[in-house]
């Protein structure tokens, strides 16, 4: 099980402890009626009730609950950790690799990889990914290991401080080399998959740089504001640079690269219990290298 452990701060010590925990640890209801009900909260390590203020306490421990059974089966297999403790991992997803079970993926998945992760690590937790990527597209994930964790990770990502940036090989030479992209996205009429840029779509706002232009593609780091389905493919089609391989908003190309050429490259945000600042980056895969060494001759 995962223990929490603050300092009291000053502003604190008049606030009951149930309020402390979801206006100041940022507690969802959910999780506030959890830890009530097993008495899993101590002041200088003794079991308190929630009305109950820190007063001259110096310690905070919370004893977070622990995960039921995954229903997602354990499979061995390669992965890629950049950062690992008690509350998130940090994993390079290679293109191809589907994030959750599902019709013609049940044991090759991220989850299933991460459920043998945790059971040979001797931890119990369910699936929580933070930010999600295709199965085509290779890169940076978080996974959160409690839902205390997922709450708060989420809660950044919605107040825009988790910056996630991509990689990316398009069609042709960006015009103007550089830019922002503020086109709302919704799906397409007619299909489940597909969508588009139309004007009853959902706000979407991606900043786009050319990083090198080559023969007939360019290499592009892209910033995205919002996170809609599939938003830097539709986008970079919709400004007339579909990204390379792309069979849904460009062109299929096998022989060149059996997916969109799209690789999550940077995470950036503050540690959901230490308030720490965390970065990651990683360089290309060896397909995009291999397309860009193409494109050089």
């Amino acid at each position: 099980m995962t223990e929490l452990h603050y300092s009291i701060r000053p502003e604190w010590r008049t606030l009951p402890l149930n309020r402390l925990l979801r206006k100041g640890l940022g507690f969802s209801a959910v999780g506030l009626k959890n830890v009530r009900e097993r008495g899993c909260v101590r002041l200088d390590g003794l079991v308190s009730p929630l009305y109950q203020t820190p007063g001259s306490a110096e310690q905070l421990s919370i004893l977070l609950p622990e995960d039921p059974p995954s229903e997602i089966e354990p499979a061995a297999g390669r992965l890629h950790l950049l950062y690992e403790d008690a509350h998130l991992l940090i994993v390079d997803k290679p293109a191809g690799m589907a994030v959750h079970p599902g019709p013609g993926h049940h044991g090759d998945t991220l989850g299933n990889l991460l459920m043998w992760h945790y059971a040979q690590e001797g931890e119990q937790h369910l699936f929580r990914p933070v930010n999600r990527l295709d199965r085509s597209t290779s890169g940076l994930m978080c996974v959160a290991k409690h839902a205390y964790a997922t709450v708060r990770l989420g809660m950044l990502a919605a107040e825009g401080q988790m910056t996630k940036e991509y990689l990316a090989i398009c069609e042709g030479l960006p015009s103007p080399l550089c830019g922002r992209i503020d086109a709302p996205i919704g799906r397409k009429d007619g299909s489940v998959l597909a969508r588009e840029v139309r004007s009853d779509g959902k706000a979407a706002v991606t900043n786009y740089k050319t990083i090198a232009g080559f023969q007939r593609r360019s290499l592009v780091r892209l910033t995205p504001e919002t996170g809609r389905t599939h938003q830097i493919r539709v986008h970079m089609a919709h400004i007339g640079h579909p990204l390379t391989g792309d069979f849904l908003y460009g062109t299929e190309d096998p022989a060149l690269i059996g997916r969109a050429a799209l690789h999550a490259c940077a995470l950036k945000f503050q540690h959901p219990v230490t308030g720490l600042p965390l970065s990651f980056e990683i360089g290309l895969p060896e397909d995009m290298l291999r397309l860009i060494r193409y494109e050089k001759g």
